[in-house]
């Protein structure tokens, strides 16, 4: 059945954020989320989770109309990571809050650790590991409890760009094999691009959704491809009507897309 959003509303006090969003996410399919600064991204994962309450509309996940019904994973920009606990004892941590039992517990932790290769780290404190291995520890924390629906909020925004298309990889990888329906935030649309079955590109705030634009493209995805950077030359041209150049990231590169698509504009 999926996530579905069916004309969400959100305003704080006298701000309206969000205004009639509707978008629906099946079941499996992995979804990003693109759009101006401040047009509300963040705060649809929150209501998603139940950490905001909708001014409009309705959010369902499976049928269910409340957040505490289903299971929902959720990785934050920032790890969050408890640092007096060892990389097992964090990914173990929802597990506990989520009464599993012991044996349970180690099933799962030995799974995670190996799928998102972290068992030889298992007894590190988190100040041990590098950011993009911290990021892996989040990852694998919200992935063990086996939610249907994964949030991830820019998780991989302040890494390099070596380790953030390394972990772009890992995260396919382990997608793969648990099949959750993800929903990423992100402010990069090659990231999107790379990762995505559909890119929801929203307007600026109160933000609504100009366009889902579909990933039709195999994986592993070539960046360098011609088909790869037409979705990419699109998503960017959708979100340059709306940003007003905000995007400084993809406008750097402007220049290697205009050596690849003459027809591309001098300002986006």
């Amino acid at each position: 059945m999926g996530l579905i959003l069916e004309d969400v509303a959100k305003s704080f006090d006298s701000t309206e954020v969000l205004r009639c969003v509707s978008l629906a996410a099946r079941d499996g399919e992995f979804v990003c989320i693109l759009g101006p600064n401040g047009s509300g991204k963040t705060t649809i994962l929150k209501l998603i989770a139940g950490l905001e309450q909708v001014t409009g509309g309705r959010i369902t996940v499976n049928g269910a109309t409340a957040a505490g019904d289903v299971p929902i994973g959720y990785v934050f920009q920032q790890h969050a990571l408890l640092p007096w606990r060892t990389v097992r004892d964090n990914i173990a941590y929802g597990l506990e809050l989520a009464g599993r039992d012991k044996q349970t517990r180690e099933r799962a932790l030995d799974h995670y650790l190996e799928l998102m290769g972290l068992k030889d780290f298992a007894g590190h404190l988190p100040r041990q590991l590098s950011g993009g291995m911290q990021q892996k520890v989040g990852i694998a924390r919200a992935l063990a409890l086996e939610p249907p629906i994964v949030l991830m909020d820019e998780p991989f925004a302040a890494l390099d760009a070596q380790t953030r298309n390394i972990l772009q990889d890992e995260l396919l990888g382990a997608w793969g094999v648990t099949k959750n329906t993800v929903l990423f935030v992100t402010h990069s649309v090659d990231e999107a691009v790379f990762l995505a079955d559909r890119i929801v590109v929203l307007t600026a705030r109160p933000a609504t959704v100009k366009e889902c634009v579909p990933v039709d493209l195999p994986r592993p995805r070539d960046r360098t491809s011609v088909e790869f950077n037409t979705v990419r030359r699109h998503v960017m041209q959708l979100l340059g009507q709306e940003t007003d150049h905000s995007y400084i990231e993809e406008t750097r590169e402007l220049p290697r897309l205009r050596r690849l698509y003459p027809e591309v504009p001098e300002t986006l």
